[in-house]
C-alpha cells in the first residue's frame, strides 16, 4: 500500500503546463486550478469568449481537494436545512437548495457536452442508520427536508428497503436521495481544465501566488495585472493570512478490485455512494473498476492552520478507516487495500460556504465547502462568472453571495477548539452506540457544526 491517491494512479497522464514567466496582463486572474477556479474560468469564457482568463496554480491541476476527494458529486450544502432557514428565511433557503439541486444537472450537462470521461454515474446516496439515535436523526432529516418543501427530497427507507440497496451490517433503516453522482474526481478536474483551454483560457502550473490585491497577483515568477482577481484556494486560503477558513484533513483508503461475489453481498448495484448517520463524517463509493473507496474525518487539525505533505498520511486514521469499512461489510475481511491518501478541506467558522465579488475592486472569492465542493464549486463558479460579467441573475441573489463568515479564533484557541470538536464527534458516536440513546454531547456538537 502507498500513501498515494488512487485517482492519481488511474487518471490519464496530464499535460505539463509551464509556469508563468515574467509579468502578464489579463482581464481575469483566477488563483487556484481546482474545481472552483476551473469552473469559474470555464463559465467566464462561456459567458464572454472575448475575456482573457489566466488560472494560476502553485502545484498542478487538481492538486488539492478537487483531485483527492471521495468522488461524490452531490447537492449537499454544509449548513443544515433548518439552520439555513433560520439564518436566511424559508424563501432564500429554498432558493439555495433548488440551485444546489439544479447544479447536479448542470455538471452532468458539461460532462456530456465536453466529453469528460470521469466515470460519471448518477446513482444517488444511501446513508444508513445503524443504531437507534442514528435512526432518529435520519427521520429528523427527512422531516426537515419535507418542511423545506423539497420537490423530490429524502426518502426514509426501512431495514428491508435498505438491504435492497446496500448490505451494511446492523442496518435499521436509511435515508436515500437521488441527488448524487459517483465520479472519478481527478478525471473530472483534468477534463475541465482541457475544456477551459479549448475555450481560450490559459493555465500556468508551478506558479505560487504570494500576494493578492486589487488588480494584482504577485507570484514568485512575475506579477499578473488583472481587472478581476478571484481567489479559489479553499483550504490553502489559510496561507494568505487571516482566519476565514481552517484546513482540516480528511483521509481515504481504497481496496483492490473486488469480485462479483463480494459485490453481491455489498450491494450498491446502481453505483450509489454511501455513508451512515454517525457524527464523524464517513463516505464511500463503488468505483468504475469495482474497488471500494472509503474515507472520513479523524485526522487532527494542525497548529497554525499548517498544511504539509506529511499530513496527507496518518496510519492510525487509515487503520480506523479500514476497520470501520470492514465492520460495515465483513466480506472485506482479508481483502487487500491498495491505496491510502488524504488532504485538507476548508471549513468556515459558521460552516457556511460563500461567494463574494466586489465590483469596485474586482476582488472575488469562493469556498468554505466543508468537503461538499465537487458540485457546489460549479454553482460558485457560475455565480462568480455572473458577478464578474455584470449578469443580473438569480445566482447573485442567493443567500451565500456576499456572505462574510466570522473569523476563527486565534491560536492556541483555534487548535484547541477544532481538535476538541473532532474528539467530541467520536465521543458522541461511542456514547450513542453504547447507551442506545442520544446524549448531551449530541446537542453540543449540533450547535458547534451549525446543524
Amino acid at each position: 500500500m502507498t500513501v498515494r491517491s488512487l485517482w492519481l494512479d488511474t487518471a490519464p497522464p496530464a499535460p505539463a503546463r509551464p509556469p508563468l514567466e515574467g509579468d502578464a496582463a489579463v482581464d481575469v486572474c483566477v488563483v487556484g486550478a481546482g474545481c472552483t477556479g476551473l469552473w469559474t474560468a470555464y463559465h467566464l469564457l462561456v459567458r464572454d469568449p472575448s475575456l482573457s482568463v489566466l488560472v494560476v496554480e502553485a502545484e498542478h491541476v487538481g492538486f488539492g481537494a478537487s483531485g483527492r476527494n471521495g468522488g461524490w458529486c452531490s447537492t449537499l450544502l454544509p449548513q443544515g436545512v433548518d439552520r439555513m432557514t433560520r439564518d436566511h428565511g424559508p424563501v432564500a433557503a429554498q432558493a439555495m437548495r433548488a440551485a444546489a439541486r439544479g447544479t447536479l444537472d448542470e455538471v452532468e450537462r458539461v460532462v456530456r457536452s465536453e466529453g469528460i470521461d470521469c466515470h460519471w454515474q448518477r446513482g444517488g446516496t444511501v446513508v444508513v442508520a445503524r443504531d437507534r439515535p442514528q435512526l432518529q436523526r435520519a427521520a429528523q432529516e427527512v422531516a426537515a427536508d419535507e418542511r423545506a418543501g423539497s420537490p423530490e427530497g429524502l426518502r426514509l427507507l426501512d431495514a428491508e428497503q435498505t438491504r435492497e440497496v446496500v448490505g451494511m451490517t446492523r442496518a435499521l433503516g436509511a435515508t436515500f436521495t437521488p441527488d448524487c453522482a459517483r465520479v472519478h474526481p481527478l478525471r473530472l478536474v483534468q477534463g475541465l481544465a482541457a475544456a477551459v483551454e479549448r475555450r481560450g483560457g490559459r493555465i500556468v502550473e508551478g506558479t505560487r501566488a504570494l500576494e493578492l490585491t486589487a488588480g494584482r497577483v504577485r507570484t514568485g515568477s512575475g506579477t499578473v495585472r488583472a481587472r478581476h482577481v478571484l481567489r479559489a484556494t479553499e483550504a490553502w486560503t489559510a496561507r494568505f493570512g487571516g482566519r476565514e477558513v481552517v484546513p482540516v484533513y480528511s483521509l481515504v483508503v481504497a481496496t483492490e478490485p473486488l469480485p462479483a461475489q463480494a459485490w453481491d453481498r455489498i450491494g450498491l448495484a446502481g453505483s450509489q455512494t454511501f455513508s451512515d448517520h454517525r457524527h464523524t463524517v464517513v463516505y464511500g463509493q463503488r468505483t468504475a473498476d469495482d474497488r471500494l473507496v472509503f474515507g472520513g474525518r479523524g485526522a487532527p487539525y494542525h497548529y497554525g492552520s499548517a498544511i504539509r505533505p506529511e499530513f496527507d498520511g496518518d496510519e492510525r486514521v487509515f487503520a480506523v478507516l479500514r476497520a470501520t469499512v470492514r465492520d460495515m461489510f465483513p466480506v472485506l475481511a482479508g481483502v487487500r487495500f491498495t491505496h491510502a491518501w488524504g488532504g485538507p478541506l476548508g471549513i468556515a467558522r459558521d460552516w457556511h460556504a460563500c461567494v463574494r465579488h466586489d465590483a469596485s475592486t474586482g476582488l472575488g472569492s469562493a469556498g468554505g465547502y466543508v468537503g461538499d465542493g465537487v458540485a457546489t464549486s460549479n454553482l460558485a463558479g457560475r455565480t462568480l462568472a455572473d458577478a464578474v460579467t455584470g449578469t443580473d441573475s438569480d445566482l447573485v441573489r442567493l443567500p451565500w453571495f456576499g456572505h462574510v463568515p466570522p473569523r476563527w479564533e486565534p491560536e492556541p484557541l483555534r487548535w484547541a477548539g477544532v481538535n476538541a470538536g473532532l474528539l467530541l464527534a467520536r465521543a458522541a458516536d461511542t456514547a450513542e452506540a453504547v447507551l442506545h440513546h442520544r446524549t448531551p454531547l449530541t446537542r453540543v456538537l449540533a450547535r458547534l457544526t451549525a446543524h
